[in-house]
């Protein structure tokens, strides 16, 4: 195992944007929406939670390159049974921000389940994907 030799690559300016969805009842959505969850305001603490995510990624992934992170944003949309996540991350450094992008979501969602078991023992997280990302030799990508 080693980590990726990047030494003799150009830094460019790149950005990812990963999703993630988490399934929960309905009442347990509206509460969110209400920001009356018994534990706080759960939308905001995943925020917090999504792009601290983003900023240690290297501490948690192996090998993973650590990277100057210049910009990271979580957004939700809370529907009926979902909240949806999106995070978008940016560098400008020699490899991609996919890893932090994926992360951060992960780490949003994981709060929101962390905040709303006690309400919710069936909540799922599910879709974390890639959805888009700029930059680097391999140039723009977006899911189809």
């Amino acid at each position: 195992m080693r980590m990726v030799d990047i030494s003799k690559k150009a830094p460019t300016e790149r950005t990812a944007i990963a999703m993630a969805a988490v399934y929960l009842k309905t009442e347990v959505a509206e509460l969110i929406k209400k920001k009356k969850v018994p534990k706080g305001d759960v939308l905001e603490a995943s925020r917090i939670a999504g792009i601290l995510g983003a900023k240690k990624t290297s501490e948690m992934i192996p090998l993973c390159h650590p990277l100057p992170i210049e910009f990271a944003n979580i957004e939700f949309f809370v529907g009926k049974r979902k909240v949806k996540i999106t995070a978008e991350v940016k560098t400008f450094a020699k490899t991609g921000v996919e890893m932090e992008a994926l992360f951060a979501v992960s780490m949003a969602a994981l709060t929101i389940y962390d905040m709303c078991k006690p309400l919710d023992k069936e909540i799922t997280i599910t879709d974390i994907r890639l959805v888009k990302k700029t930059g680097g030799k391999s140039g723009k990508w977006a899911r189809g």
